[in-house]
């Protein structure tokens, strides 16, 4: 199980990696609005975590002759998503401290305009500010960032699993009928 977890989980980790850093460029170019970005974010994330569907067929077909439970089935997915998770989190913070550092002020900037964009009162606006406020204070925290990168990503793999689980969870089949009356005469 460990190689079949490993091998889906790398390849699934750069492919995301890989995905989403094209995207922050395309989003820091210009190329793609920050709106949109998120979009694509998330597709590119399904994208990726498409490997946790393939290394649970690999497991059940190569490893467990062809069978599989659905909690087994979840076990393998589970450990290709969080290797994939961890890809995705370093990537991140290399993006994050290397090349948008003002990250969070954008952010902030962009749910600020919408909010106004959308007509908000004022007082929503105060709140929205405040809001904003105390997201930047706690994204400066590396351990805070960390488990939001990482909560922003897993429930995409957690997703991902169950469905895969539930499609390829296989029982193995018991004697045919005719085996059966044979045996019984």
């Amino acid at each position: 199980m460990t190689k079949i977890v490993l091998v889906f989980g790398l390849i699934s980790g750069f492919i995301l990696s890989a995905l989403v850093t094209v995207i922050i460029v395309l989003c820091l170019n210009g190329k793609v609005d920050l709106a949109n970005g998120e979009v694509l974010g998330y597709t590119t994330m399904v994208l990726g975590f498409i490997m946790v569907f393939f290394g649970i067929r690999s497991y059940r077909d190569n490893v467990s002759r062809g069978t599989i439970t659905f909690l087994k089935a979840l076990q393998v997915g589970l450990l290709i998503s969080l290797i994939t998770c961890v890809f995705y989190v370093v990537s991140w913070e290399i993006v994050y401290y290397n090349f948008i550092p003002d990250f969070a002020d954008r952010y902030a900037a962009r749910m600020i305009e919408e909010a106004q964009a959308h007509g908000a009162t004022a007082q929503a606006m105060a709140a929205k500010q405040q809001e904003m406020a105390e997201f930047k204070r706690y994204y400066a925290n590396p351990v805070i960032n960390v488990a939001m990168t990482f909560m922003e990503i897993f429930p995409v793999g957690l997703l991902m699993t169950v469905v895969s689980a539930l499609i390829l969870r296989k029982k193995q089949r018991g004697p045919t009928t005719g085996a059966v009356s044979e045996a019984l005469s």
